[in-house]
């Protein structure tokens, strides 16, 4: 039986790199202790299965070094702006994806003569919020005070969604890596990041994070693209990063969902209301969780206040989560885990002749009859 030769250090990376420890594993493979001070070699197939166990491509165990991963866009933390030393395999993996479906959707719009979207990086540091807000809502094609025609915050997140896709830009909301349930997402590690680009910029939100908090994240991506900077980021407890650029959008965000000086005017009733934010937030038509955070920025709460309010509601809200039985429509989900402007293009290359199918099923991560399945469901028919 044949066996190979992975040096000790490049096994101990991928060990490292899942986030495990050696220990861990050995359960799985009794000689992994062995394989990793260079005393016994694996055989091809147990190293398939120590890669996948580890989320490694196979390939790397066959290099002399460690590889030196590092992500391809700026990872901002927001508690002692920590930047972590490597970011899991998870979030490298998911901007790969993305970065490839990027890049093909960049290649498809210029062959159909599409112009540079002219508002990727339009904003300045120097603009007021307001005014950059303003531009936004152009953009998007949405009235000053649009999400109060919106029934409940769920639908006003949808069309929010919906007004990004229809301005050119990419949105996907997925919690696990492409449909493979087994690998979620960490919203501590990230909650979202925005890969910008003059013809196809992406914005791609954590699913696994709480969808009161997604609104918040989806806004704030959004400024990143008007101000022309990709980046990750985990807006944990909903602050930004110690960094100009996460400062600058948020105050975008939170002037786009709730106007500082719309809030301004009721607050003097609201703050007499036994459930203030959730006043607000019916009248806003955002989360309850966006509604005190921007009473925060106002100066209206302290931080104290708002940090026992976001803590019990993320503790609701988990409690609701873990009542909903998992699961719901598999092919309405592939509109948020790949987005629904980019699934309709590569089905309809594929349609023309324009792109193989291997690669269509490559880039939207379905294959045969369930690509077929969901390109029916968008109304393609027969593929």
């Amino acid at each position: 039986m044949s066996r190979v030769n992975v040096n000790k250090k490049v096994l101990r990376w991928a060990v490292s790199r899942s986030g495990h420890e050696l220990d861990d594993l050995e359960q799985k493979f009794p000689k992994i202790h062995q394989w990793a001070n260079e005393e016994s070699q694996p055989t091809l197939r147990q190293l398939e299965l120590l890669a996948k166990a580890t989320l490694t491509p196979l390939g790397f165990f066959f290099l002399a070094e460690p590889p030196e991963e590092r992500l391809p866009i700026p990872h901002f933390r927001t508690i002692r702006n920590e930047t972590p030393a490597k970011s899991s395999p998870d979030l490298l993996e998911s901007v790969q994806i993305m970065q490839r479906r990027q890049a093909w959707m960049r290649e498809f719009l210029i062959e159909q003569g599409q112009d540079k979207l002219h508002f990727v990086g339009s904003s300045r540091g120097k603009e007021e919020p307001r005014l950059i807000v303003q531009r936004i809502l152009e953009i998007l094609g949405l009235d000053v005070g649009w999400a109060a025609e919106e029934q409940t915050w769920t639908d006003a997140l949808h069309t929010m969604r919906q007004a990004i896709e229809d301005a050119g830009i990419l949105v996907v909301v997925n919690g696990i890596i492409g449909n493979n349930t087994r690998r979620k997402l960490d919203p501590n590690e990230f909650r979202g990041f925005v890969l910008v680009d003059d013809y196809a910029p992406l914005v791609f939100i954590n699913g696994a994070d709480g969808k009161a908090a997604q609104m918040f994240t989806l806004a704030h991506e959004l400024a990143h693209v008007f101000y022309g900077s990709s980046a990750a980021f985990d807006l944990r407890e909903m602050q930004p990063a110690d960094d100009p650029m996460e400062k600058m959008c948020n105050r975008v965000a939170a002037e786009f969902l709730v106007p500082e000086r719309e809030l301004r005017q009721i607050w003097p009733s609201v703050r007499q209301d036994s459930e203030p934010f959730q006043t607000i937030a019916r009248r806003f038509k955002v989360s309850a969780l966006v509604a005190a955070r921007r009473a925060l920025d106002t100066n209206h709460i302290n931080r104290s206040t708002f940090l026992n309010f976001y803590r019990a509601y993320q503790n609701d809200e988990r409690r609701s989560a873990s009542d909903r039985s998992p699961g719901g429509d598999f092919y309405a989900n592939q509109n948020l885990r790949i987005g629904q402007r980019f699934a309709s293009a590569v089905i309809r290359a594929a349609k023309e002749g324009k792109l193989l199918y291997s690669e269509a099923y490559r880039l939207t991560g379905l294959y045969g009859k369930t690509f077929d399945h969901y390109a029916a469901s968008l109304g393609f028919g027969e593929v």
